[in-house]
């Protein structure tokens, strides 16, 4: 399942993107626009910010923008940078590979051979998929 931090940040993207121009938009316009906790949204927006998605400005007329046009940002690249690995099973993950403890061969392994069907046709859709996509 989708984290509510993954979520909540697509949303908040999702309004930036929709903003006619970059100018910073306050956290709680975000928060009371896409009913988010204005706490929990801090912590996502910053998350993004150190990331290099967003980009920030303090003071009067301060708040979060984005820092690259929504054509520009994959939903690969969000999606890792806030739910982790796109993969249900470490591995079949391109990025986060991992060794099931529990499976001697992965080659005769029913669940891996359907996860890696079911990452590519996620993966498909996330590559295909831009944050302007979402947005208008």
């Amino acid at each position: 399942m989708l984290s509510k931090k993954t979520k909540y940040g697509i949303k908040a993207l999702v309004y930036l993107a929709k903003q006619e121009k970059r100018l910073p938009i306050q956290i709680s316009t975000i928060s009371q626009a896409e009913n988010i906790s204005q706490k929990f949204l801090e912590s996502i927006l910053l998350t993004l910010k150190k990331k290099g998605i967003l980009g920030s400005k303090k003071g009067k007329g301060g708040g979060y923008y984005l820092l690259k046009d929504p054509k520009e940002v994959p939903m690969t690249n969000v999606m890792r940078l806030l739910e982790g690995p796109i993969a249900m099973v470490p591995c079949v993950s391109l990025n986060f590979y991992e060794k099931c403890d529990d499976c001697p061969d992965e080659n005769a392994c029913a669940v891996h051979k359907i996860m890696i069907k079911v990452r590519d046709n996620t993966l498909e859709i996330f590559r295909n998929t831009s944050l302007a996509d979402l947005s208008f």
